[in-house]
């Protein structure tokens, strides 16, 4: 069996209690070191196999599954934050299926959701923005066209912007021509949930020159939208005169 687990997204005690207990009983770990915390693997066994997949590539991590698998083994396959986005899962599943090793999947806390936690904010508020696009730059693997920084920006929604943090300057452009002003609100937060974690506060034009500032060239999301400012409505779940199933409203 081999178990998809989402590592979190840095701090070794954001790990769920299900994927603590499938690294603490696994035979075989194959995570992504170029990302995991390493403090993770101290709840692995003393004679459990360690592989570092980050100098690895897809078919010998496959082998290294079907390996363990021979043998009666159990395998953890460690993705940073949640394997779903940008975790590079699906072809590994696919290899799977044509083996025939059954595999799970157990989720794990995002580094979009680190980063809200650690600019305390909330992607969604009333009247502000209610979609939350979680996107990238095109770099060496390129990105549909149809899905265009630009085109995305045209929303003016909540944006969380993985994989780009060395194209800033390129950013900055295209989320102007796209749609948004120079001085929306945007934040770098670099290592989010870790103990080097690092916040900083900015606007769509300052991007690049806030960067250089704080010495960050990789290893952090870029957010934008008004959910960084400071014009919101409440929520009409807690108003008094909004009635609900549970509560009444109150005149």
């Amino acid at each position: 069996m081999v178990h998809f687990v989402g590592a979190g997204s840095g701090a070794a005690d954001l790990i769920t209690l299900r994927g603590k207990a499938l690294i603490e009983a696994a035979d075989v770990i194959i995570y992504a070191g170029s990302l995991v915390n390493p403090e993770l693997l101290k709840y692995a066994r003393p004679d459990c196999g360690i592989y570092n997949s980050a100098v690895m590539t897809l078919d010998e991590v496959i082998a290294v599954m079907e390996k363990a698998e021979s043998c009666g083994k159990t395998t953890v396959r460690l993705h940073t934050g949640d394997p779903c986005v940008y975790g590079a899962m699906r072809e590994q599943m696919e290899r799977l299926d044509a083996l025939g090793i059954a595999y799970d999947v157990c989720p794990g806390v995002s580094s979009f959701c680190g980063a809200a936690a650690a600019l305390k904010a909330e992607y969604t508020l009333p009247d502000v923005s209610q979609t939350v696009i979680l996107t990238r730059m095109a770099g060496r693997t390129p990105v549909p066209g149809k899905e265009s920084i630009e085109s995305l920006a045209a929303h003016n929604a909540t944006m969380v912007i993985f994989l780009s943090t060395g194209m800033l300057e390129e950013l900055s452009e295209r989320l102007i021509s796209g749609g948004y002003s120079a001085d929306t609100p945007a934040a770098i937060v670099y290592k989010a949930t870790w103990a080097d974690e690092k916040v900083c506060r900015c606007s769509v034009g300052s991007l690049v020159q806030t960067a250089k500032e704080n010495g960050i060239t990789k290893t952090a999301l870029i957010t934008v939208g008004d959910f960084l400012g400071d014009v919101r409505s409440l929520s009409k779940l807690y108003s008094a005169d909004f009635e609900t199933g549970f509560r009444k409203a109150k005149k």
